[in-house]
């Protein structure tokens, strides 16, 4: 099993500050597959039915919350371990991919504001897709692609397409890197400083802005506070990263 299960990353505890007032946090899990083609490395997006109450429309990763049955006998209480499964199980049932649990590189973890109703708390892997071809069940999933980072980034700006947050940075990454062996070895380069996003929401204006630590304006939630940026900006004509 891929990730030191032991590490204080993986304690779920530890991954955000809980609020006695905020929507429960659920665990969840996401798997970027990559593959490589004649124009650069590609990832898997895949379209949510527009009818979905929760991110309905939305082009995302495959993924979805860690079911009970995922959390292996031998490591009951192990949300990492877990979250590992349960990014293997929505492979298979939501592109009909079967991955290698020893392939997953872990790559991100993030936990949403408290202000969204549905607060799923995910780790994001990467992992080189498989042979074979995908197919989506024309319920939850509608349709799905596979798009170079920079493209699927193109198609959002031109306001083709919805993504959330995450999704957004996670492309931003992948866009530097040209093949899947260059962006797996960069994800592995980072195993002992992972990023952990805990969002927090801000206004600027009218205009939402996503803060992440280190921030002038994190805690404070003060868009105009000097200092450092780390913070997506979303506006409708383009969203745009900051980061000093």
């Amino acid at each position: 099993m891929s990730g030191d299960s032991s590490s204080k990353h993986h304690r779920f505890s530890d991954w955000a500050g809980q609020d006695d007032n905020a929507p429960k946090l659920v665990a969840a899990a996401t798997v970027v597959l990559l593959r490589d083609a004649p124009g650069g490395l590609e990832t898997l997006m895949m379209r949510r039915s527009s009818k979905l109450r929760f991110m309905g429309g939305n082009w995302v990763f495959p993924g979805g919350r860690v079911e009970d049955d995922d959390y292996p006998a031998e490591q009951p209480d192990d949300i990492y371990a877990a979250s590992q499964v349960a990014a293997v199980r929505e492979a298979a049932e939501e592109a009909d991919l079967v991955i290698d649990l020893d392939e997953l590189v872990p790559y991100s973890h993030w936990v949403p504001p408290t202000t969204i109703n549905k607060r799923f708390a995910t780790w994001f892997f990467l992992a080189p897709a498989p042979a074979g071809a995908v197919t989506v069940d024309g319920g939850e999933i509608k349709e799905h692609a596979w798009w170079r980072p920079a493209e699927t980034l193109a198609r959002h700006a031109a306001g083709e397409i919805d993504m959330v947050p995450p999704t957004f940075i996670t492309l931003m990454e992948l866009a530097e890197h040209s093949t899947v062996a260059d962006a797996l070895a960069a994800a592995r380069g980072r195993a002992d400083d992972i990023p952990h996003y805990e969002t927090h929401i801000a206004l600027d204006g009218k205009v939402p802005v996503s803060l992440w630590h280190g921030d002038a304006g994190y805690d404070t939630h003060d868009t105009s506070a000097p200092g450092p940026r780390h913070r997506l900006t979303l506006h409708e004509g383009g969203w745009r990263f900051e980061r000093t």
